[in-house]
């Protein structure tokens, strides 16, 4: 029996044109998610929660509201107690102390289950009336969308140590960001179940996510001066902040090669150790004496650590074997169909 190929050609045309439209409608926004970390906040919980009221229904996506209540003694707990008895759309997540910001986001992003997931800080310096902005840059098709703060409202002392930080990690990461501290984002929600967060990694996640290959974008937005408590940030986070830095890069190039890093040190202290020995060992041959030389010293405890930073390597190698997480991450994938009577699973997310 033999095939039409125009047939055939029509057929595949009209595939492609529903994957595509399939593609399209699946990149468009459904469901939003905000996750907004608080710590003793009291006074800015009520007008925080109107104005993103305010703000989210106009777009007429179905949404949630997810407080993280980072150990608040202030009366926090209270005031946002009082929110989620008059709004079935809001959460409350409670810490037994303060964790950090880190794990007050990691906290919200598992319990999001919106298709976009938005943050921003607690204390009214971000404007809720951004959301929609976010949001159109993620229906364009970024992946992850970060604020940047024009004009910063904030005192020389927090706006100079900014500066400083942020261009020291666009140097490092090679992502062309203004403002990678900005609490006001936007991500679809692959990036939050994706990237992983501890410590204080949150300046860090525009990074992490590039380097899982998710689009990053930035957009300028309003920023107000803060009007109710104060900073619960000391200068002394840039500085934890430039070993978060090393350890953002490490993972991001390393973690499943941790040899290629601790190789390259290794090899080079050996063979320094092994030039200096080498020369050591003809002027022996020449009848020179090299017991008392510090040069044979420098000598030997090169080669002593090339060898720790080779084993180091070979070690971590083991380790990062055994690993179940995937250093990857799939966009989509096409051309598979579902049998006749299979059902999707419930995947936890926001219906309409």
């Amino acid at each position: 029996m033999q095939t039409n190929p125009t047939s055939n050609l029509q057929m595949a045309e009209l595939v492609a044109e529903r994957e595509q439209s399939s593609y399209e409608s699946e990149r468009d926004i459904g469901s939003l998610s905000l996750v907004i970390p608080v710590y003793n906040e009291v006074e800015s919980i009520e007008p925080l929660y109107q104005e993103i009221v305010a703000a989210v229904e106009p777009l007429a996506l179905p949404w949630e509201l997810i407080f993280i209540d980072d150990g608040s003694s202030d009366g926090t707990t209270r005031k946002l107690r009082d929110v989620y008895v008059r709004d079935a759309r809001v959460q409350i997540i409670e810490f037994r102390r303060n964790f950090g910001k880190s794990a007050a986001l990691a906290a919200g992003f598992e319990a999001a289950r919106g298709d976009a997931v938005v943050t921003m800080d607690g204390d009214l310096q971000d404007l809720p009336g951004e959301i929609p902005r976010l949001i159109d840059q993620l229906n364009l098709g970024a992946d992850l969308v970060s604020g940047w703060k024009f004009p910063r409202h904030d005192p020389l002392s927090k706006r100079l140590p900014s500066i400083v930080f942020n261009s020291v990690v666009r140097v490092f990461s090679g992502i062309k960001l203004h403002d990678f501290n900005c609490g006001l984002k936007a991500y679809r929600r692959e990036v939050v179940k994706e990237v992983r967060i501890y410590g204080e990694l949150h300046r860090y996640i525009p990074v992490l996510a590039h380097f899982r290959g998710f689009r990053v974008v930035e957009i300028p937005v309003q920023h107000r001066p803060r009007k109710y408590g104060r900073s619960k940030f000391g200068n002394g986070r840039f500085a934890r902040g430039f070993f978060d830095l090393l350890t953002v890069l490490f993972l991001a190039q390393y973690t499943r090669r941790p040899l290629h890093f601790f190789g390259w040190f290794g090899v080079t202290a050996l063979g320094l150790g092994f030039i200096i020995n080498a020369y050591l060992a003809i002027i022996w041959f020449l009848g020179h004496p090299i017991g008392t030389r510090p040069l044979l010293t420098l000598g030997v405890l090169l080669m002593i650590i090339g060898a720790q930073f080779v084993v180091f390597g070979l070690l971590a190698e083991m380790i990062a074997s055994t690993k179940t997480d995937r250093d990857y991450s799939v966009r989509r994938t096409l051309g598979r169909r579902a049998l006749d009577g299979d059902l999707a699973p419930d995947d936890g997310r926001l219906e309409r």
